[in-house]
């Protein structure tokens, strides 16, 4: 059987109800860069993965996206710079999982378009 030699993913899409209002999220509150934006969709980098914020132009694509993950490096820094900038979070920052001396972390919010997002951080342990 031969490869679809797929190397990464290049872009993420997610829906939007109110395009002005997710840009402001992603844009002022993630502080992801904007790399461009028309009427209908924006353009985020991060960290060389494209998002794609778009209202969707058919019903199929309305529904919630899936889970993102970002990468933070202080999990709990983060959470209370997010929280104190409004951020709509699910729980509170909490370890996953252990592996040897690394555990990971996770916390849970909301956008202001309704997905579920999370942030992640592995941080080493002492055992």
């Amino acid at each position: 059987m031969q490869s679809a030699n797929i190397n990464s993913v290049g872009q993420i899409g997610i829906p939007v109800i109110d395009i002005d209002r997710a840009i402001s999220f992603y844009r002022d509150t993630l502080e992801l860069p904007l790399l461009f934006n028309t009427d209908t969709m924006a353009f985020f980098d991060c960290d060389g993965v494209r998002l794609m914020l778009s209202l969707p132009e058919k019903e199929q694509f309305s529904t919630a996206s899936s889970v993102l993950y970002f990468n933070v490096n202080d999990i709990n820094d983060s959470y209370q710079k997010l929280k104190k900038s409004g951020v709509a979070f699910i729980d509170k920052p909490h370890a996953i999982s252990k592996m040897g001396s690394t555990e990971t972390w996770m916390v849970f919010f909301n956008d202001t378009e309704g997905n579920t997002h999370a942030l992640m951080s592995e941080i080493n342990v002492e055992e």
